[in-house]
């Protein structure tokens, strides 16, 4: 009788720590990160304009609005070299599907426009010549200063956004040059100096195809300062155009993170492409590489920015491989 009144025991303080800290029996094997109310599946937009008079420079974005009414976080989503607002709407629906505040900036400089209206033989060489280190500061201060326009609207009577935004919990997230404009703006440092241009108002970020840091800059002092959590996603075909940043760059960021809440996955076959919506460069798709993309993003954010420990459970224990498929590598510290 013994073991068994040992067995009860334990399930009794089971229980009683699961009270404590808000998880109600069923409820790990319950979550679900891609689960969508009906309601819930077409999100409210609204595409508006920052204007920043210190650099005579304006911002459009795109705001993903869930259906609640009450201040949800935010999520800011910085494009890829010649990308724009418009793009990875995958993610934007999804987050403000799951209750985010979803907010998609647009970069001049080093957007669309800077090959759209160019003959096909010279937009190559125009998106180039836009992977410089002027356009990369203006996107990293791009960041802040959206922060500070939606601070700004959120105690304004009568605007779109005025009482939907928790402006205390905010995530950062980008691909490619966007995901360099994330690293920079989280804690990665840069040169001798160890200059930071972080943002304290994030508190965690997500980087799909991140970079290393620059030739002859060391991993170590880039990434070992950084604090927040971070959720890197890569793929063994993720080979950039423009600089040929390949996987060997990409995987060197998460060995020098410091350990408590970083994450990394690697997605088997999935191309630089695969973490955007479009098509152009993607030789063949995977369908499960968006649907693994949105459920463990989507629990990081749960995770860090809602404070869920039933996602932080999902996050830190099996959850991720029940998305993922065999192939693809998941690590976490």
């Amino acid at each position: 009788m013994a073991p068994v009144s040992h067995l009860l025991n334990s399930i009794v303080r089971f229980a009683c720590l699961a009270v404590l800290i808000g998880i109600q029996p069923g409820m790990v094997n319950a979550y679900e990160p891609l689960a969508l109310q009906h309601t819930d599946r077409i999100p409210h937009t609204l595409e508006l304009s920052v204007n920043d008079q210190v650099r005579q420079r304006t911002i459009p974005i795109k705001v993903y609005l869930p259906s609640t009414s009450v201040p949800a976080p935010v999520i800011l989503f910085s494009h890829g070299l010649g990308g724009s607002r418009e793009g990875s709407a995958y993610l934007g629906t999804h987050w403000a599907a799951r209750g985010y505040v979803a907010v998609f900036l647009q970069h001049p400089g080093s957007d669309e426009t800077v090959w759209r209206n160019k003959p096909m033989n010279q937009r190559l060489r125009a998106l180039q010549q836009a992977a410089n280190a002027q356009n990369f500061l203006l996107r990293a201060r791009d960041v802040s200063v959206v922060l500070d326009q939606l601070a700004v609207w959120q105690t304004t009577s009568g605007h779109a956004v005025a009482g939907r935004l928790d402006m205390t919990q905010i995530g950062m997230s980008g691909h490619s040059f966007g995901a360099v404009t994330t690293q920079a703006v989280s804690g990665q440092r840069f040169g001798s100096a160890a200059t930071s241009l972080a943002d304290p108002r994030i508190k965690a970020a997500i980087m799909f195809s991140p970079s290393g840091p620059r030739s002859g800059e060391n991993t170590t002092q880039a990434f070992g300062a950084v604090h927040i959590p971070w959720l890197l996603m890569t793929g063994t075909n993720d080979v950039s155009a423009i600089g040929g940043i390949g996987l060997q760059s990409r995987l060197s960021v998460f060995p020098a993170l410091p350990p408590g809440g970083k994450y990394e996955v690697v997605l088997y076959g999935a191309e630089h492409a695969a973490f955007g919506d479009r098509n152009w460069g993607v030789k063949q798709r995977n369908p499960n590489h968006h649907r693994a993309i949105l459920a463990i993003s989507t629990a990081f954010w749960d995770a860090w920015l809602r404070n869920d420990p039933v996602a932080r459970s999902w996050l830190d224990s099996n959850g991720p491989r029940s998305v993922l498929e065999t192939e693809d590598r998941w690590q976490k510290k």
